[in-house]
């Protein structure tokens, strides 16, 4: 949308690629059915091995709300070759109105510090999002958010990796 405000107070689903969706987040062979990855801000319990790339791409994701304290994470899954984020946007709190960057400038930032930190850029340009609109909207991204790494082989983002000689 392009007359939308995304810096209004409200939840969004934020999908980002890496580069080539090379799957660069997750270290190979690491993945059983049983595994979990991503879930609430809090760790999750089991999880695939992420790679040195996916370990900084989640510390950087840990630190949106200490970046912004009107915006918090509510789920998110560190995918082989992508991310998955619901952000919540809150901008008034106690009364007070507080300036909200767009989740753009979100998402670009944490993308440079991510990029910064590694020494080179891993993402596609630009990222998918969705406005959240309902409660429900909002359960049925949850559950997607927590179920997809166990149907990584199932995504829409999912390529067989390249297997070497």
């Amino acid at each position: 949308m392009t007359d939308y405000d995304y810096s209004r107070n409200g939840a969004y689903f934020i999908t980002i690629c890496t580069q080539g969706r090379q799957q660069i987040l997750w270290e190979s062979d690491t993945f059983t059915e049983d595994d979990n990855v991503g879930a609430s801000i809090a760790r999750p319990q089991r999880a695939p091995t992420l790679s040195k790339t996916g370990k900084v791409v989640e510390q950087y994701i840990w630190e949106i709300p200490a970046r912004y304290p009107h915006i918090s994470v509510e789920k998110y899954a560190v995918m082989p070759n992508h991310i998955h984020l619901l952000l919540l946007i809150q901008r008034e709190q106690g009364g007070r109105p507080m300036v909200a960057p767009t989740v753009s400038t979100v998402m670009q930032q944490f993308k440079g510090i991510v990029s910064k930190q590694l020494s080179r850029s891993i993402w596609q340009k630009s990222f998918h999002d969705h406005i959240v609109r309902t409660k429900h909207g909002y359960a049925q991204i949850w559950q997607y958010i927590d179920t997809n790494p166990q149907l990584w082989h199932k995504d829409c983002f999912y390529e067989e990796p390249p297997h070497e000689p």
